[in-house]
């Protein structure tokens, strides 16, 4: 077989470490770029806090370069060796232990943390307060553990009778179950304990009922709870007030009673577990209208400057000198890939914030007249690609700046995807935006009949009479994202 030489291009597309940083960079908000700084941190020792020097290591890496390649296999292992940053023998190398980047004059905070009693050591405490024998105290703490987040009991009594018999070797019957769980349902925040809504709303409403008895409200809420909860649920007040014999008056009243008890009483007390799930917004920008003129500050918050330890720098000076080191070649292969590593970093972190003004100060262009008015009418339609058209960047980069970001404006916070709409033409042939169909559509809801709410069929017809051409599903599609339900349970007395 003979060998042969061939010549062919190919097109290939390569990122290099940099460009992958600077990508996972730009999809980090700052309160998260703050956190991935301070990882960086305890895990590259060349990088410290403070301000950058331009003369960091230029010299010292041509230098570092051209003794690795002189270097000999002989070593004298009886001089001073770095093996506190490279011994193997070591699991956890000491800057990662430790920080001693803090200046003498950085002053020292002690945070207090304050937390009270949670949702179920508050029923727990209530419990302690009942005259209660430790046997019926142990089946009545169970039946607190069964009792979930939002305050209701959603195990069967037959099952709870189960566990208590084969997990706890506690016999006892249905009706001692139920016993010790209407004790726990007299328990603060009223309707704790309840096995369905209709329960809940029971429960709160014969709590009103013992402080205020002679309140007629109350008692027509209790008798539509009871026996119309179903024509309730549905908005279905005619047969409420014909079932009932009452007046549209009386009705209305018990429904406002009704509308303001709490349909999850395990939310109310307090449990720090509820705000586990709620999302944490930090501004990335800050957007200050100053003599009609926009001002555009990229918030820097508690973010550190970065710069290169000035330390391993002397290291390198001690090795250009001449000075023997033990283990040197690894030394040196250490001390360079932690150079490498802190000036990427560095400069990723300074490109991202390159980018991110770029990119709000295109978007703030754009939406200029929306951002000096703050009416959202004005908010014109806008795409990736013409973001992405005005600051020459790719679009999927501007998919990853505006996404998670926030910028804080003069009359609001507002998240930068918000500012990316679809558009719509109009009769006229004048291009609008989505926000301005959804801000029409919800001025339209707000300023109905609310006894004879209108029908999606109806808001196509009014929204066509404005001039936009929509279809019935859009309206709905609209109408769920604005958090709006239909007709039906939108209608009042």
């Amino acid at each position: 077989m003979a060998l042969k030489q061939n010549l062919q291009q190919k097109l290939g597309l390569k990122i290099n470490p940099l460009q992958i940083q600077l990508i996972k960079l730009l999809e980090l908000p700052t309160y998260q770029l703050e956190q991935r700084i301070k990882e960086e941190l305890e895990s590259n020792p060349l990088l410290e806090e403070g301000e950058e020097e331009p003369e960091y290591a230029t010299e010292n890496e041509e230098e570092l370069d051209e003794r690795e390649e002189e270097e000999g296999p002989e070593r004298n292992e009886d001089d001073f060796t770095l093996e506190d940053y490279i011994s193997d023998d070591d699991d956890i190398p000491d800057y990662k232990l430790s920080v001693t980047n803090a200046s003498k004059d950085d002053e020292t905070r002690d945070l207090i943390f304050s937390q009270g009693a949670t949702f179920r050591e508050n029923l727990l405490n209530q419990l302690g307060m009942r005259n209660l024998s430790d046997f019926e105290k142990k089946v009545a703490e169970y039946i607190i553990g069964n009792i979930d987040d939002d305050g209701y009991l959603r195990r069967d009594i037959e099952n709870i009778v189960d566990d208590l018999a084969f997990g706890a070797g506690i016999e006892i019957s249905e009706q001692e179950v139920e016993r010790f769980l209407k004790i726990i349902q007299e328990f603060e925040p009223s309707g704790v304990g309840a096995r369905d809504l209709k329960e809940c709303l029971l429960l709160q409403i014969r709590h009103k009922l013992s402080e205020h008895p002679n309140y007629p409200g109350l008692h027509t809420a209790q008798a539509v709870l009871t026996d119309c909860f179903e024509e309730f649920s549905r908005k279905h007040y005619e047969k409420i007030a014909r079932k009932l014999r009452i007046s549209d008056a009386d009705l209305k009243v018990a429904i406002e009673e009704i509308l303001k008890l709490n349909p999850k009483p395990g939310g109310a007390a307090g449990d720090s577990s509820f705000e586990r799930n709620a999302e944490k917004v930090i501004p990335d920008f800050t957007l200050d209208l100053v003599d009609g003129e926009l001002q555009l500050t990229l918030n820097s918050g508690n973010l550190p400057e970065l710069r290169i330890n000035k330390a391993y720098l002397n290291i390198l000076d001690g090795y250009k000198n001449g000075q023997s080191i033990k283990n040197k070649k690894d030394v040196v292969s250490f001390v360079k890939y932690k150079l490498n590593s802190a000036k990427s970093f560095i400069d990723a972190v300074e490109q991202r914030n390159n980018t991110l003004m770029l990119t709000m100060t295109a978007i703030v262009q754009f939406q200029k007249q929306f951002f000096l008015t703050g009416d959202e009418s004005l908010l014109r339609p806008m795409i990736l690609r013409d973001i992405a058209d005005i600051t020459g960047l790719d679009v999927s980069t501007i998919s990853r700046v505006s996404n998670s970001k926030y910028v804080q404006t003069w009359f609001g916070i507002y998240a930068l995807k918000d500012f990316f709409t679809g558009s719509m033409q109009m009769d006229t042939g004048e291009e609008v935006s989505t926000g301005e169909l959804k801000n029409t559509l919800k001025d339209i809801i707000e300023a109905e009949d609310k006894k004879k709410p209108l029908t999606d069929d109806e808001l196509v017809d009014l929204m066509n009479q404005k001039g936009y051409q929509i279809a019935r599903r859009t309206i709905a599609k609209y109408r769920q994202m604005l958090d709006i339900p239909v007709a039906r349970l939108r209608r009042e007395i």
